[in-house]
């Protein structure tokens, strides 16, 4: 009976590290340049902090609309002032009316 034996490769060795040192380059490159990384944090600050000029600018306007609104449910305008503001807003007039503008 012959008996072969194989001679094993000096390379298998070198399998498990290789493969190691793949994963842990993969999840490095997507931890630092990734869609969620460190370079995409700063754009993510940046755009947070522009959305939060937008938010701020939003709340006083619709301040300044409250402000407006609660004018009319005071009562004391007349129905014809109220009129007048919603045609000046809006830049309606009838066929019949003369416009005066100051």
């Amino acid at each position: 009976m012959w008996t072969r034996y194989r001679r094993r490769s000096p390379l298998r060795h070198l399998i498990l590290p290789v493969l190691a040192s793949g994963v842990l380059v993969y999840f490095g490159y997507h931890a630092t340049s990734g869609s969620l990384g460190l370079a995409s944090k700063q754009q993510y600050e940046q755009r947070i902090a522009a959305l939060e000029g937008e938010l701020q600018a939003l709340e006083n306007k619709r301040a300044a609309l409250e402000k407006k609104t609660a004018m009319l449910r005071d009562g004391s305008l007349e129905r014809d002032m109220i009129d007048e503001q919603a045609r000046r807003l809006l830049g309606v007039t009838r066929a019949n009316e003369i416009v005066i503008l100051q």
